[in-house]
């Protein structure tokens, strides 16, 4: 059965994180959490409110965690899922999370962006190159990390699948499974 990782931590958004966990499943995969330590995620709600200028954050469900960063055997894996929220903003800093998403680029495996999730493997330029969706507000920050953003709810660039955030998630869903799929299917 194949395995798919989702790379968070504390600040993950709740739907960025919990549509993919749960798609990847239904699709016939297993998948494992990784976080900074084995202690449950603090997913967080992001809403759009019209009385404020930037959206607003509640906290959300807590997700266990499968398995630490330091711990992560990326030989196990046959693809990677970053959700978006806050967390990606803070893990991209860790070592652990830089060896994890160089290995599934170097090896052109699945890897799954939701939202600001493309923050991580933008910072080690990794993007460059590459079209992306992303969270509108750091499309600056893509397109100086040499991407070419791309505005549509479900951007495949090669092994590449990426979204704008969790509005996108029925066209993201299916371009991801298939993307997952195929890179299974050739193996």
């Amino acid at each position: 059965m194949p395995r798919a990782l989702l790379l968070t931590g504390d600040a993950a958004e709740e739907l960025d994180t919990m549509y993919p966990y749960y798609r990847v499943q239904e699709g016939g995969w297993e998948v494992d959490v990784s976080s900074r330590t084995m202690r449950d995620i603090q997913l967080v709600i992001h809403e759009f409110d019209p009385n404020s200028d930037a959206y607003v954050e509640k906290n959300g469900r807590k997700l266990p965690v499968d398995v630490p960063w330091a711990e992560v055997d990326v030989e196990r894996y046959d693809a990677l899922i970053i959700p978006g929220g806050r967390a990606p903003e803070w893990i991209r800093v860790d070592a652990d999370v830089r060896r994890i998403t160089e290995h599934f680029f170097a090896r052109n495996l699945p890897i799954a962006l939701v939202c600001h999730g493309a923050q991580v493997p933008a910072v080690y330029g990794l993007l460059k190159g590459r079209k992306t969706a992303c969270f509108p507000p750091i499309t600056g920050d893509m397109e100086n990390a040499g991407a070419t953003v791309i505005d549509a709810p479900d951007v495949v660039d090669g092994n590449l699948v990426s979204c704008r955030g969790w509005p996108d998630m029925p066209q993201f869903g299916r371009a991801m499974m298939e993307v997952f799929s195929k890179s299974v299917n050739a193996a």
